[in-house]
Order: structure tokens, then C-alpha cells, then sequence
């Protein structure tokens, strides 16, 4: 049975389906990733909530995402019931308690969890071209656009401020494209066409202050538990571009941020991650590298990464190949990609010459996997047939009354409630603009007071004196012809005026239509 030092999965079965042993995650491996995959149904969701209740009692914080919402029970106490109290008794379980779990409520849109934000800066140009889904010319707009944000000292907090950049951006494209390349006004209008789609779709939630703080999800209690930071996603899901970037946004923070440890005795951080097809689907080659660079090097800052997914083919090799403990719920073989999907599963792991591997994923029953995990010097031990055990907590989703007595007795109650709009781009550039038109209206009365000049030789003179005699000198007609000076000053006044003119239309309306 588990220890200090491991987490309980549940038991191996012999041929016969009698009890062979406890199957054990340790935990000075829990820091070489995982997977858990099987088709719908087949019990991935429990599998899920009984390793983050392991991790959360060994002192580890854990990050998940709630897809369908009945992972939100693991802050709530569970209940005997007949099939869980049988399951335990299979794998002899014993005692069986059940606790609640210390749970911290987030949701990106703020609805069933404390709000989530992030910088656009934060986010980079390389994750908002994946969360666009941008052309090549298109990302190289955006890489531009932060490049001069960080020239001007621009600060790039929200979309507003990016729409506006943008904007500005499209009334400069001559004097920035000799300097970085061309760039086309068609182009930044159809990221700016992109990005009013996504702040329709709720991304101007997500953009903004203040910024989630890593060690907010790193929280442990007073009784030495891990938090366990729930992500609320079944209404993220309707904009599964946004739910990927965002967990990989997360994912490179934590990288980022977090010390070098090396192999420690239980991991820093545990982050789930479901539904991981989303974050490889139609993914540019760049985008995959960067995924399996943050897997393999992100272990030693002592983070597992453990991906959920229904389909082993679902994760590229090079990440595949990084994932240590695996649990394989039952897959279909209906179809030719099925058929492959059981055998791709199957060869991943150490063979059991008491079955067949491939035979068995198919006639799995729910809450039954193969389980294989990293034993002593990290080597795979030989697969086992595993009865999964039955979770501490609830299982199901918790009720709306619940949810908020929790979320309003949060560790972080407060502090990320109300959204902070400082000083930023859109401000300084709609300063800069003021300033451009208050120089056209001085430019103006300049122009207007041209007839009080008093150049020599070019028609201002003061009159000529009269003529003795009292007849006055004749007048000469009014010419409609300029002279040199009149059009050299008309000249740089109408310059002046037409391309200021220009960037205070474009810069405005831009970032007025953003801030609708």
C-alpha cells in the first residue's frame, strides 16, 4: 500500500482476476510526466481526481482543468456508495476514508472561479499568431508590432492597447517597412478583423491586470496539503484555440519562472493537462518544438506535466517519448486509425508476458486500466491489468451554492476580482495623437496669420510712401499667382497637416472600435 512516498493507483489483477499487488506512483518520479488516455467514458476523469488527491496529500499543489465540471467534487467530502465501497474491498482498500480536498476555484471568463489574466506581452507574439491562427506575413506583422512596442516603451497589457499599436502600426507602414520589411495595411486589417473576433469570444477577459501570479497556484495549507487549482472549462471549450494557448501560456511561465531543483523528492508543481489533442491539432512545426522543448527541460524546475487525451496518436513522439507514467484506459479498434491508436498504446509499453497488450486495451471495463510507472533508477516496470481505486472525494460536480461558499472562502479572494486599466499603449498613443493635433492647430493659425508676415521684396511690405502732390500711387491688381515663399509655406504646413490628420483618424477610430 502507499506511502509517504508514493501515491496508490489502485491493484493489479492476475490471469485468473484475482488481486496481485498495489500498483504505486512514486513520488521522486512524479516529475517525469504522464498520460492518461482512453476512449469516453472509460473512467479518465477519475483517474484524474485520484492522482491529484495523492499529489495534494503528499504536499504537491496540482493545476487541472474541469472540462465537463464533475471534477469540481473533489473539494467536497465523498460518500459510501455500494460500488465504490466494493471497488475498495477488490483492491483491498483498507480503511477507505473520504476527506474534501483544499480546492481554489478559477475560470478565465470569472463566472465559476476567480478571474485568470495574462498580458498580451506576457502571451508573446509566437502563442497570439497560434491563438489567431495567422498567415506567415501575419505573424511577422505581429512580431514587428512588439518589437516597436518595446522600442517606444509601449506597454501591451490588454487588446485595446494591441488594437491600437495596430492601428498606429497600418498609418506608419511606409516609415516602418523600410525599416522591418513590408507592411501591408490589408494584413493589419485582417488581424485586427481577427482580433474583434476573438474579444467576441471572451479574449478580452482573459488580456488584462492583474496578471495571475504563479505562486498562486503553488499554495500549500496549513496542514501541509497542496492546493488543488481548479480551472472551470466547459464554457473555455467552446474556444478550444483560447483553452490550449492558455494552458501552454501557463505552461512556459512555469518554466520560465521557477528555479532549477533537479530530481526532487515529490514534484513543486503537478499540472494536468486535458483535452491535450487541442494543444497539437493543425500546430505549426515551431509551436511542437517549443511544446516538447518546455517537457523534457521543464522536469527539472520540478513540474510534471501529465497530458489527458483520448487517443494515444493524439501527442506528437518527440512529446510522447518524455512520458513517463502512463495510464491506458480502453480504446475502440473499429477503425483503421483505432486499430492503430491500440497498437501505438500497446508498444509503448514494457511487455507482460501474462497478456497480450493489444488485446487487452480493447476489453478493458470502466474504471479499469494498464498501468505502468517509473520504478527504482527510473526504469518503466512491466505493464499491469489495474482496478483504478475510488476517489476520497465527491464524485460528480459540486452544486452552485457550494462553488461560491468556496470561491468566497478562497486564499485569494479579492485579489484578482477587479480588473486594473493603467497607463498603457492605448493611452500613450492617444496622448501622442492629442498632441499631433494640438501641432496641426498651431500649424493652422500660423498659416492663417500669413498675411501679418512681413517678408521683404515678396509683396508684405509697408506701403509706399504718397507721392507729393497729393495724388496717391496706383495700386497694382491682386494676383492670383503664389509667390516662391507662399508655396514653399503652404507646402510644409499642408505636409504637416495631411500626415498628422491622417495618424490621429487611424489611431483613434481604431481603438474606439476596440474599446466597443
Amino acid at each position: 500500500m502507499a506511502d509517504d512516498t508514493s501515491i496508490f493507483i489502485g491493484a493489479s489483477r492476475k490471469p485468473d482476476d484475482s488481486y496481485q499487488r498495489a500498483e504505486e506512483l512514486l513520488l521522486r518520479y512524479g516529475n517525469r510526466h504522464g498520460l492518461i488516455t482512453g476512449a469516453t467514458g472509460t473512467g479518465k476523469t477519475v483517474s484524474l481526481q485520484i492522482l491529484a488527491e495523492g499529489f495534494s496529500n503528499a504536499g504537491v499543489p496540482v493545476f487541472c482543468a474541469d472540462i465537463k465540471g464533475d471534477l469540481s467534487g473533489i473539494a467536497m467530502m465523498g460518500t459510501a456508495q455500494d460500488f465504490l465501497v466494493k471497488r475498495a474491498e477488490q483492491i483491498k482498500l483498507d480503511p477507505y476514508d473520504f476527506q474534501e480536498f483544499p480546492v481554489i476555484f478559477w475560470d478565465l471568463f470569472g463566472e465559476q472561479g476567480h478571474p485568470i489574466r495574462a498580458t498580451v506581452s506576457e502571451m508573446g507574439p509566437l502563442l497570439l499568431s497560434r491563438l489567431m491562427n495567422l498567415s506567415e506575413a501575419q505573424e511577422g506583422i505581429m512580431n514587428i508590432a512588439f518589437r516597436i512596442a518595446d522600442e517606444e516603451g509601449l506597454l501591451l497589457l490588454d487588446l485595446k492597447d494591441l488594437q491600437a499599436l495596430l492601428a498606429n502600426i497600418a498609418a506608419r507602414a511606409d516609415e516602418i517597412g523600410s525599416r522591418y520589411g513590408n507592411v501591408t495595411k490589408p494584413s493589419v486589417g485582417a488581424i485586427q478583423r481577427t482580433l474583434l473576433v476573438l474579444e467576441q469570444q471572451g479574449a478580452a477577459h482573459f488580456f488584462g491586470e492583474p496578471a495571475l501570479r504563479i505562486a498562486d497556484i503553488m499554495r500549500t495549507t496549513r496542514d501541509g496539503r497542496g492546493a488543488i487549482s481548479v480551472l472551470a472549462a466547459d464554457k473555455l471549450m467552446m474556444n478550444p484555440r483560447l483553452y490550449a494557448t492558455f494552458l501552454l501560456w501557463l505552461m512556459s511561465e512555469l518554466f520560465e519562472e521557477l528555479p532549477e531543483v533537479g530530481d526532487p523528492d515529490k514534484p513543486k508543481l503537478v499540472f494536468f493537462f486535458d483535452e491535450a489533442h487541442l494543444l497539437f491539432e493543425d500546430a505549426p512545426k515551431v509551436l511542437v518544438d517549443r511544446v516538447e522543448q518546455v517537457v523534457r527541460l521543464i522536469r527539472s524546475k520540478g513540474v510534471g506535466v501529465y497530458f489527458i487525451t483520448q487517443n494515444p496518436l493524439d501527442v506528437p513522439e518527440t512529446v510522447l517519448a518524455q512520458l513517463g507514467n502512463r495510464v491506458q484506459h480502453a480504446l475502440r479498434a473499429y477503425t483503421p486509425r483505432e486499430q492503430k491508436a491500440v497498437k501505438t498504446a500497446a508498444d509503448t509499453f514494457r511487455p507482460n508476458p501474462d497478456f497480450n497488450c493489444a488485446t487487452a486495451i480493447t476489453q478493458l471495463g470502466t474504471g479499469e486500466a494498464l498501468v505502468s510507472t517509473l520504478e527504482a533508477k527510473g526504469v518503466p516496470s512491466m505493464v499491469q491489468r489495474t482496478l483504478i481505486r475510488p476517489p476520497s472525494s465527491r464524485l460528480g460536480p459540486i452544486t452552485s451554492d457550494e462553488r461560491r461558499k468556496i470561491i468566497g472562502e478562497s486564499p485569494v479572494t479579492g485579489q484578482y476580482d477587479q480588473t486594473i486599466d493603467r497607463e498603457s499603449a492605448f493611452e500613450m498613443l492617444q496622448k501622442k495623437a492629442k498632441d499631433a493635433g494640438d501641432a496641426e492647430e498651431q500649424a493652422q493659425q500660423v498659416d492663417s496669420g500669413r498675411s501679418r508676415w512681413t517678408i521683404p521684396g515678396f509683396g508684405n511690405d509697408d506701403p509706399a510712401p504718397q507721392p507729393s502732390g497729393g495724388r496717391r500711387a496706383p495700386v497694382p491688381r491682386p494676383s492670383n499667382r503664389q509667390t516662391v515663399a507662399e508655396a514653399a509655406i503652404k507646402s510644409v504646413v499642408r505636409s504637416i497637416g495631411s500626415s498628422v490628420g491622417r495618424a490621429i483618424v487611424r489611431g483613434i477610430l481604431g481603438s474606439l472600435a476596440r474599446g466597443r
